[in-house]
């Protein structure tokens, strides 16, 4: 039977003494190593296809482009270009207005007032009729009035004969002057006072201040009035007009005589007047001052209707106008874009700077660098650019 040996192991022996736990840590890092190797490789790779790509595209890019010159004068080739809409410039009228709320006033239009106080025995007007100025509107209660007339005729009488009788023995030296002066002094006193009750008689009556429609009768037969409280209001439809406010910022620039537009909403009409009126103050409060306008007779017109005013501060009869859209911006300027036809059916992108003057419900009035006669891009001008060839 043989026996088995066992040969005595020598210890691994590690150079300068590196120890099991740094050995680990060596080979850890030099697989990292190899892995970040790899993925470089990898990543070369790809550049190197971007990079092919691009130069792929860069001649595709630039056959495009030869194509595009190649077939760009052939018949059909519009169909293949930016289509816009032309608008052909010419000299026009073109107008600035200021634009202002305004309403209808009356020129005359005077309440009918009491003069007394009392209670209203009659009303003779209903409101819409026609009236002239004097014209009898109602009557207040005089009964106390007529009374008191009546009292003051029989003291008339009685005064009148004493002082004749007075004045009779006077004539003749009879009598005392003292006598004579008592009698004459109540007779005049008594006159006195029969004018002025027959005054207030007047006074209880209301008369139409002026001629014209009655509107709005406010009071009625048996309802008490004072004086100063309106009856009815009387307005003289023949003579209208339009009232409004302007801001101070156009003090200088309204003037009398000036053309008016006036549009009212309700009656869905417009008519054209001229500045009447120009008020030379300005309110502390609101800033404005007042203008008004002359209106021609119309049984459409009511009091107090609203009304658009229109007032023309600058007209130019020969001038370039073109919508305020079409206007572009950029560093050097404003500008618009212009076409130069060049066929039938295809003209040339044209950048022009331009200098606007007055501007008025989207319409622009251009001072330099347009004339009559030139095209401008009107729609699709979102999407062109200079010197590009455009269809129309």
């Amino acid at each position: 039977m043989e026996l088995l040996t066992l040969e005595k192991q020598e210890p691994t022996v590690y150079p300068y003494n590196i120890t099991p736990n740094i050995m680990k840590h060596i080979l850890s890092i030099t697989l990292a190593v190899l892995f970040l190797a790899a993925c470089g490789q990898n990543q070369d790779d790809k550049a190197a296809q971007l990079a092919s790509l691009k130069d792929q595209r860069a001649k595709i890019d630039a056959q495009i482009a030869v194509l595009e010159k190649e077939i760009g004068p052939l018949e059909g080739a519009a169909q293949r270009t930016k289509m816009v809409t032309l608008q052909e410039l010419k000299t026009e009228i073109f107008s600035h207005f200021i634009d202002l709320q305004g309403k209808v006033v009356a020129e005359e239009s005077v309440p009918a007032t009491a003069k007394m106080s009392g209670m209203l025995t009659r009303v003779f007007v209903k409101n819409g009729d026609t009236v002239k100025k004097g014209q009898l509107l109602a009557q207040v209660d005089d009964e106390l009035i007529r009374r008191s007339l009546i009292e003051s005729d029989v003291q008339l009488k009685t005064a009148q004969d004493l002082y004749n009788r007075q004045k009779s023995l006077w004539d003749q030296k009879i009598g005392t002057e003292v006598q004579f002066i008592q009698a004459k002094t109540q007779l005049e006193s008594v006159e006195q006072r029969i004018a002025t009750t027959n005054q207030q008689l007047g006074q209880s009556k209301i008369y139409a201040p002026i001629s014209g429609t009655v509107d709005l009768v406010i009071l009625k037969a048996g309802q008490s009035i004072v004086p100063g409280m309106p009856l009815c209001n009387i307005i003289n439809f023949g003579d209208l007009k339009v009232q409004g406010s302007v801001t101070e910022a156009y003090a200088s620039k309204v003037r009398k005589g000036d053309l008016v537009i006036v549009h009212f909403p309700d009656l869905k009409k417009d008519i054209k007047t001229k500045v009447t009126y120009v008020s030379k103050s300005i309110d502390p409060m609101t800033r404005t001052f007042i203008v008004e306008c002359a209106l021609p007779t119309n049984p459409e017109y009511r009091v107090n209707m609203i009304a658009v005013l229109k007032i023309t501060d600058y007209t130019n009869t020969k001038a370039i106008v073109v919508p305020v859209n079409v206007i572009q911006n950029a560093e050097e300027g404003e500008f618009v874009l212009v076409a130069n036809r060049t066929g039938d059916k295809l003209a040339t992108v044209k950048k022009v700077k331009i200098k606007q003057g007055s501007n008025y419900n989207g319409m622009v009035e251009i001072t330099e660098g347009l004339k009559a006669g030139d095209f401008i891009i009107a729609t699709g001008y979102q999407s062109a650019n200079n010197g590009e060839t455009v269809a129309f």
